[in-house]
């Protein structure tokens, strides 16, 4: 399905970034792999070339537009292209919106709204020279109200992810790149646990109650696996979606409708 293509996906280390890595691998696609962890992102690319697929690791910080061009400067060099761009990387915290900081604030918006953006434009830089390309950026429901965010600056930031996709797809549009959005639900990854294992401390409970807590009011009563995220991923890199643009998928369980 995406033979002879190549995927650039950020914070491929670990979570939603390395089941996308992955499937995108299984559906043929030549994968590289970043993540600010490089021995993580060199374990996904190995396990993908363990699988007689070819694999890219490297390092980069996504919050900084100087590693941003290395990174995108390393896959031409490797591979003459990028056709496919998973713009994962992000990071958040359990809060409060009374206990946020400024360094908070910063640190999240750094990642999760400056490093899609910067991601995005770099890499539509090629695709505009290739005259195509999908852009898949991941967001959130946070980013659409859902309750149970992790923080009110985490929920700003993947707004503004959102917000981004409506607009580049509209920009990109007449160059033949596709620009839409994933919003994961409640998703068990290493983040997650983290963020629970932190509710569950501050709350005095064992991290079970916490886990119930996010799962209960799914109507379909269980939580994303990161290969669910991956799924929707791959559909929007395949031909199948080729006139799919500016959308944001909801993958929640039926938690949010919009």
């Amino acid at each position: 399905m995406l033979n002879g293509q190549v995927a650039l996906i950020t914070g491929a280390g670990s979570g939603i970034g390395r089941a996308c890595a992955r499937a995108l691998a299984d559906a043929g696609a030549t994968i590289v792999a970043a993540d600010i962890d490089l021995a993580a992102a060199q374990a996904t690319a190995d396990d993908i070339a363990a699988g007689q697929k070819q694999a890219l690791a490297v390092r980069v910080d996504v919050g900084d537009l100087g590693q941003i061009d290395a990174m995108v400067e390393k896959a031409i060099a490797a591979y003459g292209r990028i056709d496919i761009v998973v713009n994962n990387a992000g990071v958040t915290r359990s809060a409060d919106i009374m206990d946020l900081t400024e360094a908070d604030w910063d640190r999240i918006h750094r990642v999760n709204a400056k490093g899609v953006f910067f991601c995005l434009q770099r890499v539509a830089r090629e695709m505009i020279a290739q005259r195509g390309g999908r852009i898949i950026n991941i967001a959130s429901i946070a980013g659409k109200g859902f309750r149970a965010t992790s923080n009110a600056a985490y929920a700003a930031s993947k707004g503004a992810v959102i917000s981004l996709t409506y607009t580049a797809s509209q920009q990109l549009a007449k160059h033949d790149i596709n620009v839409n959005a994933i919003c994961p639900g409640v998703t068990m990854t290493p983040l997650v646990a983290a963020m629970l294992k932190d509710r569950a401390k501050s709350n005095g409970v064992d991290v079970a109650v916490e886990e119930a807590k996010f799962v209960k009011d799914i109507p379909l009563k269980r939580a994303n696996g990161p290969e669910d995220i991956a799924a929707m991923a791959v559909f929007l890199a395949s031909p199948g979606a080729r006139n799919i643009t500016g959308q944001t998928y909801n993958v929640d369980g039926g938690l949010v409708h919009d």
